[in-house]
């Protein structure tokens, strides 16, 4: 039998690991151990999404690999924040019967209410700002590129002076 199984795993550890550390798949780590291969798949979207943010802070706003990168990190902060609150609304027995079938029962105290009121803070926040992000750099890129059609098609004025 695996050693992990035999563990007692809180819910309101999980809750807070989730709100936390989700983005980097610590929750699933907690749960279900390093060997969990999906955990592992958390950290090239979260570590492209931090370095779209610093090329961000380095280049400006008119860096495009930026704009495509930083909503990844928008997606994984708020896909993890989703998880905390399924981790936090899970009823007691449904915890219990997956994470601790033959150990010590779980019950829900107020810091797991406390950790999804703040994740679904956090992860409405996330979602909203990283959908007006993407919809503020997609328009502006449209905007930019008109400007350049319109001023590639512009009649080019003679640059000779005209002689007298």
């Amino acid at each position: 039998m695996n050693p992990l199984s035999q563990r007692y795993r809180s819910k309101t550890l999980a809750t807070w690991i989730a709100l936390i550390g989700g983005a980097f798949g610590l929750h699933r780590f907690y749960l279900h151990g390093l060997s969990d291969r999906w955990a592992w798949l958390f950290f090239p979207p979260t570590l492209l999404g931090l370095y779209g943010v610093q090329r961000m802070r380095e280049f400006g706003v008119d860096d495009h690999l930026a704009w495509a990168l930083i909503p990844l990190l928008g997606v994984m902060l708020a896909a993890t924040m989703t998880t905390a609150i399924v981790y936090g609304l899970m009823p007691d027995e449904r915890w219990n019967a997956r994470f601790n079938p033959s150990g010590p029962q779980h019950s829900t105290g107020w810091s797991t209410v406390i950790g999804v009121i703040a994740a679904l803070v956090v992860g409405a926040g996330v979602l909203m700002a990283t959908i007006a992000f993407s919809a503020q750099r997609y328009f502006e890129y449209q905007v930019e590129l008109r400007s350049q059609a319109k001023a590639a098609d512009a009649p080019q004025g003679n640059s000779a002076k005209p002689t007298q």
